[in-house]
């Protein structure tokens, strides 16, 4: 896991130049974001904000070939990129609970109830919004920029180029077709 910092490093001159460019000036938000989607969430993780942000700069700065022109795209692809990192990170720790040599401690408290979505139930969302991408690709990036960004509405339909209702209609169809797949 990265160090806590509280300012971003100079980009390295691999970076894509649209990240190197727009990743300073939109380090805070994409702070708040990270800060609002972990809390929000309720996920018992040991990922914290900074390390979200800073793994999430790490594989932006590897995608060499991406454009991103302005803050919105930024923003969606960030949402992308922020969702792969949870993903792994609960993969990861699901790997070493399955003989990583850990020591188990069982939580015979109200505690375990109180954590939110578990590793499970993260995969299974991961899972379901594949399988959604395979139906209607938009729905997945309303998703991703909603639920693993925080952003607003607003800020989705400049990303995608929609209206704010074509965004919240699409929200709602998303959310019903993953409530479907997830048997809830």
């Amino acid at each position: 896991m990265l160090e806590t910092m509280d300012a971003p490093k100079p980009a390295p001159a691999t970076a894509p130049p649209s990240v190197q460019a727009l990743f300073p000036m939109l380090y805070n938000e994409l702070r708040r974001l990270a800060r609002s989607r972990l809390a929000a969430g309720g996920r018992h993780t040991l990922l914290d904000t900074a390390s979200l942000v800073h793994e999430a700069y790490l594989r932006m700065q590897r995608d060499g070939g991406v454009a991103l022109n302005d803050r919105e795209h930024f923003l969606a692809y960030a949402a992308t990129t922020m969702r792969s990192v949870v993903i792994d990170f609960v993969r990861r720790r699901n790997a070493d609970r399955r003989g990583g040599g850990v020591e188990h401690v069982t939580l015979d408290t109200r505690a375990a109830d109180e954590l939110g979505a578990s590793d499970d139930e993260i995969l299974a969302v991961h899972d379901a919004l594949e399988t959604l991408a395979k139906v209607d690709p938009r729905l997945v990036s309303v998703v991703e920029m909603r639920y693993f960004a925080g952003l607003s509405d607003a800020e989705i339909a400049a990303a995608l180029g929609l209206s704010d209702r074509t965004v919240r209609r699409d929200w709602e169809r998303a959310r019903l077709l993953l409530a479907e797949m997830l048997g809830k």
